[in-house]
C-alpha cells in the first residue's frame, strides 16, 4: 500500500506542477490580452477624436500655433512677476585673479561638505529666490 502511495506521488507531482505552471501562464496571458484590449480601445477613441475637424483645428492651434487668416496671436514671453525676474548682474571685473591650483583638495572638501550638510537648498532653475531667509535653519 505504501508503495502505491509513493508511486502515485511520483506520477502526480510533476503533472500537478505542470498544471499550476500552465494556470499561471494562462492568467498572465489573460492579463496581457486585457491590457491589449484596453490599449486598442484607447487608440480607437483617439482615432475617433482625430476624425473630428474641430479637434484637429484645436490641436493645430495649440501645438503648432496655427491661426486663421486675419487673426492676431499674442505670445507672452515675459510673464513672471517683477519680484521673480532675474536681477541684473554686476559687471565683470577686468582684473585677472590667480585661483587655487590644488583641485584635488577642493574636490574632497566639496564632497565632504555636501555629505555633512544639514539642510538642502531648494533647486530653482532660472528663477532666483525672491526673498532669501535671514533666520538660521532649526
Amino acid at each position: 500500500m505504501l508503495g502505491l502511495v509513493v508511486l502515485a506521488a511520483f506520477v502526480l507531482v510533476p503533472t500537478i506542477g505542470t498544471y499550476v505552471d500552465q494556470r499561471q501562464r494562462i492568467t498572465a496571458l489573460e492579463k496581457a490580452v486585457q491590457l491589449s484590449r484596453e490599449e486598442v480601445a484607447e487608440l480607437e477613441s483617439q482615432r475617433e477624436r482625430w476624425r473630428d475637424p474641430a479637434y484637429i483645428t484645436t490641436q493645430a492651434r495649440e501645438r503648432l500655433y496655427y491661426v486663421r487668416p486675419g487673426e492676431v496671436v499674442y505670445l507672452v514671453d515675459d510673464d513672471l512677476p517683477p519680484e521673480q525676474k532675474p536681477q541684473e548682474q554686476a559687471p565683470v571685473s577686468e582684473d585677472v585673479e590667480q585661483t587655487r591650483t590644488d583641485w584635488m583638495t577642493q574636490l574632497v572638501r566639496s564632497v565632504t561638505e555636501a555629505g555633512l550638510a544639514q539642510t538642502v537648498a531648494p533647486l530653482t532653475i532660472g528663477v532666483p529666490d525672491p526673498a532669501p531667509s535671514t533666520t538660521p535653519a532649526p
